[in-house]
């Protein structure tokens, strides 16, 4: 978030860096979902997201992510793993289980940090795994490789 804030402070042009402009261009007509109870993290990893040309869909719990996924065309999904009503393990086994969503990238985002957790994810069905607080870099470089691979 301090990222976010300090180039907005010091009047970061988004055109004057070909780098940013490139990335841009990956994500533009990608629609990604991010599925996470709080909405400070939805905040922060739409507004990224956005910045690189993506379009943001976001859901509070797995039923709401399942539930948007049977009719709204997603390129990716950032998957909270703790959470009400459905956590992210049940969503992403879930989605596995679909024949429609079956293939669809699905990263998991977690608090929990530790081998063991990141295993538990990959088990699940998750493509990849970050652990929260949420690296910016990190966050849109994966992003950009999963939509790719996508394609």
């Amino acid at each position: 978030m301090l990222f976010l804030h300090q180039t907005q402070k010091e009047g970061f042009d988004k055109t004057e860096s070909p780098d940013l402009a490139g990335k841009m261009k990956r994500l533009s007509n990608k629609t990604i979902l991010v599925v996470d109870d709080d909405i400070k993290n939805v905040f922060v990893m739409s507004t990224a997201l956005e910045e690189h040309g993506a379009k943001v869909v976001d859901a509070q719990n797995g039923q709401e992510a399942l539930d948007l996924l049977s009719d709204k065309t997603i390129d990716l999904v950032l998957m909270d793993i703790m959470m009400p009503v459905m956590d992210g393990y049940t969503a992403i086994k879930k989605i596995r289980e679909n024949i429609q969503t079956k293939s669809l990238p699905v990263i998991a985002l977690t608090a929990k940090a530790l081998k063991e957790d990141r295993e538990k994810c990959i088990a699940a069905g998750a493509d990849d795994y970050l652990a929260k607080p949420v690296d910016y870099d990190m966050l849109i470089g994966l992003v950009e490789a999963w939509c790719q691979k996508k394609m």
